[in-house]
């Protein structure tokens, strides 16, 4: 891996926000003695310096493809940051006291981009079923289970037909209603929804037009900031629970 060291320097001492911050024992790597560091961790990069007060770092700590686990040693409060290569070295660490190192254990283990890739799919797929689950279905279709095949969502969709429906979705105030959601660029068959039902009565018509208006709104709601915020604070509480549970198993 190839760094420029002016940028992670500047980085590394720029006024940007921390993740967390604190002093920790760091084992060497060649000694088995532990040396007291100034830690920094921004984003999914660990910072080490020899004081707080130090103007460049000793070294940092890319925490990608690694777990962070507690382990067996002399110092009380250690855990290690291990990496998957088998050359790959393994860092141990110590904290001053155990509430510390479950601040550290918990900001480490969520630092690298494959725990975000994670939480960001978790919370599409709960917005997107919150959006399907507000826009509401199909108005009064009651088709049997295997009239037609949901996508691969998972959420059964049963649009309304109309006499004269535009090849493109219809714009109100010049945006398309749900034309950021994938895959609803063509609705799905839905043969259940119109016609004549499995014992061969007649269904009920559509709803009129007037409805997508109420939908607009619940599309609107469900894409606020504030329901996004609310699902990730729920999600990471979620994930805090596990996590404590795991620690709590590996002792």
């Amino acid at each position: 891996m190839k760094l420029n060291e002016r940028s992670l320097v500047f980085y590394a001492t720029c006024d940007s926000p921390a993740d967390n911050a604190g002093f920790l024992y760091k084992r060497g790597e060649r000694h088995t003695a532990y040396h007291r560091r100034w830690f920094v961790l921004k984003g999914n990069m660990l910072f080490y310096f020899e004081e707080r007060d130090s103007r460049e770092p000793v070294g940092v700590i890319v925490l990608e493809g690694c777990t962070v686990e507690l382990c067996d040693s002399a110092e009380e409060f250690a855990f290690a940051i291990r990496f998957g290569g088998a050359k790959s070295r393994t860092y141990m660490l110590a904290a001053e006291s155990q509430a510390a190192m479950e601040s550290w254990v918990k900001s480490l283990s969520r630092a690298s981009f494959d725990y975000m890739r994670v939480v960001v799919r978790e919370l599409e797929k709960q917005l997107e079923e919150m959006r399907w689950g507000m826009a509401g279905g199909c108005g009064g279709c009651r088709g049997s289970p295997g009239s037609w095949r949901p996508k691969a969502s998972g959420m059964e969709r049963c649009p309304e037909r109309l006499p004269a429906l535009p090849a493109v979705l219809p714009k109100e105030n010049g945006c398309a209603v749900w034309n950021n959601v994938p895959g609803t660029d063509q609705p799905p068959d839905a043969s259940g929804c119109g016609g004549h039902d499995s014992e061969g009565n007649p269904r009920p018509p559509p709803l009129p037009p007037r409805r997508r208006a109420s939908s607009d709104e619940a599309g609107a709601v469900a894409e606020s900031p504030s329901t996004f915020y609310r699902l990730h604070e729920l999600y990471g509480r979620e994930v805090a629970r596990l996590q404590r549970d795991w620690l709590e198993k590996q002792r």
